[in-house]
């Protein structure tokens, strides 16, 4: 019996202790980031003392433990030894010991690193059964000598690092032991001799790779020559490249931990010891930054603006409603002999306000402006596709609420307006594999696309079911122009600070500030800083937070005149309107910019270009693409230029992204986030 007892149990206390791989990374991760936050207080404080360089050059060994995961199929042991059952998944822990060498100059961020030493991937595999029901058990001594350069990263410039490499590793052991006990149907029958031997078919060196970090804590004072480091660190060891055998599909997957002690001498500082050296504060090196105002002198003219205003067609529907919104405005059967389109104010929405109010304005009415066109067109034909989330009827009942608002409005005969639904529109904002603010492009799917194939709906050059409505012309007083904004450039703002924000003081003492800000370049209606005086000097200073957190303070002074209207004078103003990310100018709006908006620039005239995206999507890849759309509409337009031989116009093109300060619209709807794809176009007469 006792023969029988030690057989079945053979591996009690010889067992390495299975953790779940999920726990140990999870255990090693967090004490990583424990590592990262606290420092240890061993660490010393420099000292105004301090007559040595920290050492570029670190030398020491490493040590730790090898948690070992295997996986794959292992049967054939030797070439002449197969066991019954194939063995599985397995792991355990190994040694881990290498003399290391490290180079990484002090307050920079690449280094190098180069372990080479003992590396042991022991393990032994979970226990299985035989044909004989009998238990049967395998483990190994797997080890390797291994020689790792990795690259060595710190982000920060801080004690904290990262590295990675590839890992060269030489097989010294491959032995095995197979243990294989007694049946319990069978237990008198005696167990198995154990089976000691060395694997067949053993790679003799495996090629794989390596990612860790590690967090260096300070053991010596920095003003010695000789430091010390202690440094905690976790590597990675994937099992690509890793298999050991050249047979068979055991592979293997290492997370080590453990600790380096590294040693270094530092460089001595000469200084003249006769002569005596006052204590030095060393002051941190300013970022490299430039703060320059630029404030426009009053322009003396009123513009008007006579604009050409693009009619999007769709109209947006709450999310489960089909009732046309009650922004959009819904005239009464008395008022339709009243409405013009050159009239538009008299009719405004109940809910809108702020700057896009007039812009908005036509929209809002574009159910109006089409049943006013298809009244004086008694042969236009339209179709109302809605796309719906919810199902191609949901979408088609919103397509019925403008159908009938027209039928029974308007008086216009049902056969001249078609419905349809969808589930998505022919041209969707939302796109496959999209995960980012899905919310925002699903509210703009959720719409109702009008389409006709009848030229007097339809904008100028354009046919088809996906031409957009002919456009509205308006005429109104513009408020203060682009050209007299203040202008605040901050030249290395993106890479030195973290944010700067901008203090303006006028001669009676009043602050205000403004910020903070990121990007380099900011422009602030003059009205926003005067108020209502006609002009004033400031003291105009920025004060930036480095990423050291150290705080930059630059001044300067402005004199500021209010943009007054004295003169009367005519622009012209058009807009071109984007699909969802598209940097591209459209090609239906080629022969439009080129043959209606360029033959009205006049002599020695100037163009204002400003693109214009919504908030979707990041900030720094919506002034890209803003600036790409704006050069789209400028080549277009020099390009018809050259041809009729004109040189005296003057571009101005600029990209505002999404800065909601000076979008022409809101980004509260969707309506106004899709005229926010867009590039408007000033056309001012010289001066």
């Amino acid at each position: 019996m006792e023969n029988i007892i030690s057989k079945t149990n053979f591996k009690t206390g010889l067992r390495i202790a299975r953790f779940p791989l999920s726990l140990i990374a999870k255990s090693f991760v967090v004490g990583t980031l424990m590592l990262t936050a606290i420092q240890s207080p061993l660490q010393a404080q420099e000292t105004q003392e301090a007559k040595f360089t920290k050492p570029s050059w670190w030398f020491g060994a490493a040590g730790g433990a090898n948690f070992n995961f295997y996986q794959g199929t292992t049967q054939r042991l030797t070439n002449d030894f197969m066991v019954p059952t194939a063995f599985g998944d397995g792991q355990g822990i190994g040694l881990f010991a290498a003399p290391i060498m490290e180079f990484h100059r002090p307050g920079t961020m690449l280094g190098f690193m180069l372990q080479a030493g003992y590396d042991n991937r022991k393990g032994s595999w979970e226990q299985v059964q035989t044909p004989c029901n009998c238990p049967a058990d395998l483990e190994t001594g797997l080890s390797y000598v291994t020689v790792e350069p990795s690259l060595r990263i710190a982000p920060f410039k801080s004690n904290f690092y990262i590295y990675g490499g590839p890992r060269l590793a030489f097989n010294i052991d491959k032995s095995f032991l197979y243990q294989q006990g007694i049946s319990p149907d069978y237990p008198n029958i005696p167990a198995l001799p154990d089976r000691n031997g060395e694997f067949s078919d053993m790679n003799k060196s495996v090629i794989s790779m390596q990612i860790g970090a590690g967090y260096d804590i300070s053991l010596s004072a920095d003003n010695k020559r000789s430091q010390a480091v202690l440094s905690p660190f976790i590597a990675f060891h994937p099992y690509f490249g890793q298999d050991p055998r050249s047979i068979e599909s055991w592979n293997l997957t290492t997370i080590r931990a453990g600790i380096a002690l590294k040693f270094g001498r530092g460089k001595k500082i000469e200084t003249p010891e006769d002569v005596y050296v006052p204590p030095v504060v060393v002051a941190a090196v300013e970022p490299d930054v430039t703060f320059t105002v630029a404030a426009p002198k009053n322009v003396p003219v009123e513009r008007r603006v006579r604009e050409t205003f693009p009619l999007r067609n769709y109209v947006f529907f709450n999310e489960g409603s089909t009732e046309i919104p009650s922004r959009y405005v819904l005239l009464r059967k008395d008022q339709v002999k009243n409405f013009r389109e050159d009239q538009l104010e008299v009719f405004t929405p109940k809910d809108l306000n702020g700057r896009s109010k007039r812009q908005m304005i036509v929209y809002y009415n574009v159910l109006n402006i089409l049943g006013d066109r298809m009244v004086k067109n008694s042969t236009s034909t339209v179709t109302m596709t809605g796309s719906s989330m919810e199902g191609a009827a949901d979408g088609k009942a919103m397509a019925e609420s403008t159908k009938t608002y027209l039928v029974d409005v308007f008086g216009i005969a049902p056969a001249r307006i078609t419905t349809v639904g969808r589930v998505k529109p022919v041209i969707p904002s939302e796109q496959p594999g999209g995960k980012l603010e899905l919310d925002l492009l699903r509210e703009g799917d959720r719409r109702v696309s009008i389409t006709s194939g009848s030229p007097e709906l339809l904008m100028e050059f354009q046919s088809g079911n996906d031409s957009p409505l002919k456009p509205v012309e308006i005429s109104v007083v513009q408020e203060a122009p682009i050209d007299s904004y203040v202008t605040f450039n901050v030249e290395g703002a993106d890479t030195a600070f973290t944010s700067w924000n901008m203090e303006l003081t006028d001669k009676q003492g009043k602050v205000q500030k403004f910020g903070p800000y990121t990007k380099e370049t900011v422009s602030i209606p003059g009205k926003t800083i005067l108020g209502s005086n006609p002009e004033g000097d400031y003291k105009i200073a920025m004060i930036g937070q480095t990423k050291t957190g150290k705080v930059i303070r630059k001044e300067t002074t402005a004199h500021l005149v209010l943009w007054t209207p004295p003169v009367a004078e005519e622009m012209m103003r058009f807009s071109i309107i984007y699909e969802f990310n598209n940097s591209d100018a459209i090609a239906m709006y080629d022969k439009y910019l080129a043959e209606v908006v360029t033959p009205k620039i006049p002599q020695n005239g100037t163009v204002i270009i400003h693109g214009h995206t919504d908030v979707i999507g990041g900030e720094d890849v919506n002034l890209k693409l803003s600036l790409a759309r704006a050069n789209d509409v400028k080549g277009i337009m020099e390009k018809a230029l050259a041809k009729s031989n004109r040189t005296d116009v003057k571009f101005d093109v600029r990209g505002f992204g999404e800065d909601e300060s000076l979008a022409p619209f809101d980004n509260k709807f969707p309506e106004e986030r899709f005229y926010n794809r867009s590039v408007i176009i000033d056309i001012i007469p010289a001066k």
